[in-house]
């Protein structure tokens, strides 16, 4: 539990979880009311009353970095790689990003609506409870903003917070080969303007990376989506460092997310800034990359969130009970970090710091009822399970028909 006005936490701080044991908890009108010591809980009992003897309460994940909006699956492509083909070559043959552009595009606003709810229901049981949701697998002016209607449409539908993430750059369509100045061109001055009209996006990303879009390329996407209200965000440092940490934190990017190399420099420009680096760990874990320095960065006196990446590519899961317990066992994060990095920090990197990621008088009763378990670090220690009972949001628990 956190008093009000915490933003961030970073470096020392992150190993700090503040926890109170045989306490109570008030919910009312969907909002945290109260909480302390059960010896002190008030005598006024509500008619709902719920028994978490031997539990944990903890906010629900804030997973800040997802592209649960995709049409079909890409297995073929994980049987590839198994057999020796890296994501490049994939990538260069016609698959990635692209391939999941193709089956977008000739999939209805209907259906994709259909297949993506049923994603967001099982993070939601996984204990998710806030969520930025990106576009990126349309790569059409109609596909994208397919997606954004749909994105739009789950955040009517549901109780859970969602940012939606413009990401046209993602990578450069077929019928854009040769002219990607063309492509980005069309993002601008086609898409951009509808977005801004029917308010589809929070933030605008771009991909940028060798092989993808340059940091000249980026400087303009996100010179455009400020100069239409939209905050910049980055996928940056997945495979290589080309400067893109550095033109994300002169433009006041929100995040900067992937981060799988990270040099001296790129480090020494976060400090300080507002900017919130983020980790995917099981992107790392799926794709048999690097994974964040995560030690170094937050020894280094950084901030760090955790996400998911969940996609049809390199990341097939919205587990974020397993992003924690991966942090937590490859990248040399401590359990109270990790739970830090994948609620308020990841909250943070949302713009959504002051409704989710801590228990807070206040804040939106977003919260996790664990199993029966002895400490908090059981959480990532016992990976494979989420260890999850009941989730709520808004005070309401969540129950889908699964």
């Amino acid at each position: 539990m956190r008093e009000p006005g915490i933003r961030f936490l970073a470096g020392a701080e992150m190993k700090i979880l503040p926890t109170i044991e045989n306490a109570y908890l008030v919910i009312r009108d969907g909002k945290i009311d109260s909480y302390g010591e059960m010896k002190d809980c008030p005598s006024d009992q509500e008619e709902n009353y719920i028994d978490a003897t031997g539990k944990m309460v903890l906010p629900t994940w804030c997973d800040s970095h997802t592209h649960i909006v995709y049409a079909g699956n890409r297995e073929g492509e994980f049987v590839d790689r198994i057999n020796g083909k890296t994501y490049k070559e994939i990538a260069d043959n016609g698959g990635g990003i692209v391939n999941s552009a193709k089956k977008l595009q000739s999939t209805t606003e209907l259906d994709l609506y259909n297949q993506s709810k049923k994603r967001l229901e099982e993070v939601i049981q996984m204990g998710t409870g806030a969520v930025e949701i990106k576009s990126g697998y349309g790569l059409t002016k109609d596909a994208e903003l397919k997606m954004l209607r749909v994105i739009k449409k789950l955040n009517a539908a549901y109780d859970l917070p969602i940012k939606a993430t413009f990401l046209g750059a993602h990578a450069v369509p077929s019928d854009y080969k040769d002219n990607k100045q063309g492509y980005l061109d069309m993002l601008i001055s086609e898409v951009l303007p509808i977005i801004a009209e029917e308010k589809l996006a929070d933030y605008i990303d771009i991909f940028c990376e060798t092989g993808y879009f340059t940091v000249e390329d980026t400087e303009l996407i996100m010179k455009a989506g400020r100069s239409y209200g939209l905050a910049p965000k980055i996928h940056v440092n997945q495979f290589t460092s080309i400067g893109g940490v550095q033109i994300g934190v002169k433009y006041g990017a929100l995040s900067v997310d992937h981060l799988e190399v990270m040099n001296q420099e790129d480090i020494e420009i976060l400090k300080g800034t507002d900017t919130m680096p983020v980790a995917l760990p099981s992107c790392s874990y799926f794709l048999s990359i690097p994974y964040t320095p995560a030690r170094e960065m937050l020894d280094a006196g950084l901030p760090l969130a955790l996400a998911t990446d969940y996609n049809p590519g390199s990341t097939p899961s919205g587990n974020m009970n397993f992003v924690v317990s991966t942090a937590c066992i490859k990248m040399k994060m401590t359990p109270e970090e990790a739970l830090n990095a994948a609620t308020i920090n990841g909250a943070y990197a949302m713009g959504l710091e002051g409704e989710v990621g801590s228990i807070t008088v206040g804040k939106r009763a977003n919260f996790i009822i664990t199993e029966p378990i002895n400490s908090y670090g059981f959480l990532p220690y016992s990976f494979g399970r989420d260890h999850i009972e009941s989730v709520y949001l808004d005070g309401n628990r969540q129950i889908f028909g699964f």
